[in-house]
């Protein structure tokens, strides 16, 4: 199949690259020259285990091009993923600027039927502002599709490549046939694909990685509470995480979580839940959880 993805960051280069593994064919598009003359010549401006190996494969069996011709790439697919970032607002709320801004773009060139496809982490309501925007800029047929990414920095061509589960949202039997199509290898060894309606997939993401917070501040509460009464937060660990309805991962006590998701997708959804007058008090109290850790750390070590 025939693919475009706008976006070569973390996640539109990774799912990009891996897409074309699977014997696509990916055009990876990017405003900045710069960026795309160095992918073209093979060198990866991010770090991520297999990823360089998997570029050069791809790029000299004629799987993968990179370019900054946006127009000629919609022209030429028909699935459109779009991977660019969602920056977190001073309000806590997802940025969709860029998002829009594409969307917009992608509806200007179209010249049949395509698959839109929102890879970039967008809240709850995204794929209607998507679907309105492009119909305002276009008057050809399409779908806009959920397909949120999971992968963990340092292994994320393996979660690309292997995932737990592949999520498709879709409202559309059409597109949902397409987006099967192309996670058709992960059918081979056990169905990984769930699909469910648009919303319910945007969801699904924040969902997911706010829980996965929510485990590292409560944990972190745990360890700080064995620390007053003397108690070995290591050996409670141990003997809460051999439960399997609790389970091992994200139960480390330290400084909090971090990094580029985990923090922005609950601040994130406890915007949505704001404007929607639902309060998200749990979510809300492993944020808090969170902050208080740091600064418990910097006060240990004054």
């Amino acid at each position: 199949m025939r693919i475009t993805v706008v976006g070569t960051g973390y996640v539109g280069l990774v799912a990009g690259t891996c897409l074309a593994d699977m014997g696509n064919e990916v055009i990876c598009i990017d405003n900045n020259l710069q960026k795309i003359e160095t992918l073209k010549k093979g060198f990866v401006p991010i770090y991520e285990p297999g990823l360089e190996e998997l570029i050069r494969a791809n790029v000299s069996e004629g799987r993968l091009y990179f370019s900054t011709d946006l127009k000629s790439a919609v022209e030429k697919s028909e699935v459109c993923f779009i991977a660019v970032g969602t920056p977190q607002g001073e309000d806590g709320s997802c940025d969709l600027q860029y998002v829009l801004n594409v969307a917009r773009d992608i509806a200007k060139y179209m010249n049949g039927y395509k698959v839109i496809v929102d890879k970039s982490t967008v809240p709850v309501g995204t794929a209607e502002k998507v679907t309105e925007l492009i119909k305002s800029n276009t008057v050809h047929p399409f779908d806009v599709v959920s397909n949120p990414e999971f992968l963990k920095q340092g292994n994320a061509v393996d979660d690309f490549l292997s995932p737990d589960r592949v999520i498709i949202g879709s409202n559309s039997d059409r597109a949902t046939k397409i987006m099967q199509d192309i996670y058709s290898p992960f059918f081979r060894t056990g169905n990984r694909v769930i699909v469910m309606d648009v919303k319910s997939a945007e969801m699904t993401k924040y969902a997911a990685n706010s829980f996965l917070a929510t485990k590292i501040s409560f944990m972190n509460e745990v360890a700080n509470l064995c620390e007053k009464v003397g108690a070995d937060a290591e050996m409670v660990r141990v003997g809460i995480s051999t439960d399997s309805r609790i389970g091992n991962k994200f139960l480390f006590p330290g400084l909090g979580y971090g990094g580029s998701c985990f923090p922005k997708d609950v601040k994130a959804l406890i915007k949505t839940g704001a404007e929607n007058n639902c309060e998200m008090s749990i979510i809300s109290a492993a944020d808090r959880a969170n902050k208080n850790q740091r600064d418990l750390f910097i006060q240990k070590i004054i």
